[in-house]
């Protein structure tokens, strides 16, 4: 029993460590910049910097005051949002790095390319040394110029998070021009339909919901739509034995008040209150997630966020694997629907619910849309005699983020809390 309380001491302890170590927050290291703090803030307002803190190794292209606000002047909060994902790159950049890219140039993957909405190569980046110590920026779309250009350095934790000032945005085609919908406008049950989720959006339609969820929208909303074969599934409750109440306080808790992307959520740690709250602890979502799987905990049973239907700030739609079960609906074993009997709200108008058995489990598509691997990138011994020197911005040790190397601390951390604890 001593041997095994030891041993989850010491995992704990390692795991504290890893994650101290691995962590990065780019809102507070811009925060010590004030010439980037337009930048800063629109980071923030697209939920970008929440996306940049669950990853590892990646570079921020970062904009000056000046270039950030002749951007957001003449294009809308989701515009932005696609031209700054634009600007982080999946993989580690500082000065010397630049001028030491094999054959002079490279494409690198951005946070665009992941999300799906980047057809072809334009979520890549073309990132060439050029002649006279100068490194050029510019779209991987065919034609597409080096329009922006390597300014300075503002800070790295090497090996971990690099920022780069360049002096204007990369434009990749279309990236500006795309029409960009207002929330209110889109058209949520039509899109749920085509992602497989009829059912859920025949509820909304007979219970009146989708009227909450269109009038939320503008000012921020999330939706979480279990698939059709959730429906289905052992253990989902006779939607016919529910209230009206209860049927629209259920299809209340998929949604929350707020525009919570993908990243957002692998970074939340409190509890997400959903349309349904109308009180502390009331109908709450809890969030977990594991590398690139983030799973939301009702109380009864999990489900896994499956895929990103559209995400267009402010207005988010996931599909989820499994119908969200709330505890102040279901506390007790919900009953389940009869076999072979179609699940349907009880609505003048009826539900077309599939009333087939419920099938073989289906896997779900995979969180992300996957992101094409950016080309290798070589790193010869030296870099030219113009490359920049390092960053006097470098650190291994900082407020906003801490990066030391990683298997020879944890190894000696280990071997010193084992001698302390078998003592």
């Amino acid at each position: 029993m001593a041997t095994l309380q030891y041993s989850l001491l010491l995992s704990f302890t390692l795991s504290a460590l890893v994650s101290t170590i691995l962590a990065h927050n780019i809102t507070d290291i811009l925060s010590g910049f004030p010439e980037y703090s337009e930048f800063n803030k629109y980071l923030t307002q697209t939920k970008l910097a929440d996306e940049i803190n669950t990853r590892q190794t990646i570079t921020v292209l970062a904009l000056n005051n000046g270039a950030m606000t002749a951007l957001a002047a003449k294009h809308p909060l989701s515009v932005i949002k696609n031209a700054l994902s634009l600007l982080v790159v999946l993989d580690y950049y500082d000065p010397t790095k630049l001028h030491q890219i094999s054959k002079g140039t490279t494409l690198s993957t951005t946070l665009y390319q992941t999300t799906g909405n980047a057809p072809g190569n334009l979520g890549f980046v073309n990132i060439t040394d050029l002649q006279g110590g100068k490194v050029g920026f510019g779209s991987a779309a065919p034609g597409s110029k080096l329009d922006s250009s390597y300014t300075k350095s503002v800070k790295q934790v090497p090996y971990n998070i690099s920022i780069l000032e360049i002096s204007q945005p990369i434009i990749a085609p279309g990236i500006l021009t795309a029409p960009a919908p207002t929330p209110s406008s889109v058209n949520i049950t039509a899109l749920l339909e085509k992602a497989g989720c009829k059912t859920f959006a025949s509820l909304l339609q007979t219970s009146g919901v989708i009227k909450t969820y269109q009038s939320a929208a503008d000012k921020g909303l999330t939706i979480f739509a279990p698939n059709d074969e959730a429906f289905k599934a052992a253990g989902v409750p006779d939607l016919s034995k529910l209230t009206n109440a209860e049927i629209v306080s259920l299809l209340q808790y998929h949604a929350t008040a707020t525009y919570s992307p993908f990243g957002s959520l692998k970074t939340s740690k409190d509890p997400i209150s959903t349309l349904a709250s109308n009180g502390a602890g009331k109908f709450d979502l809890t969030v977990t997630s594991a590398g690139d799987s983030v799973t939301l905990h009702t109380g009864i049973g999990p489900s896994r966020v499956a895929e990103t239907v559209l995400d267009s700030t402010p207005l988010v739609i996931f599909t989820v694997d499994n119908v969200l079960l709330p505890v102040e609906l279901f506390g007790k074993a919900p009953s389940p629907a009869p076999a072979g009997e179609p699940v349907s709200a009880p609505s003048p108008s009826p539900s077309p619910v599939a009333s087939s058995p419920a099938p073989a489990s289906v896997e779900a598509p995979s969180p992300l849309a996957a992101s094409p691997p950016a080309p290798p990138v070589e790193t010869p011994g030296g870099a030219p005699a113009d490359a920049p020197f390092g960053s006097e911005n470098s650190t291994a040790d900082g407020s906003a983020a801490v990066h030391v190397s990683v298997p020879v601390q944890v190894t000696v951390f280990a071997t010193v809390i084992c001698s302390i604890l078998m003592s």
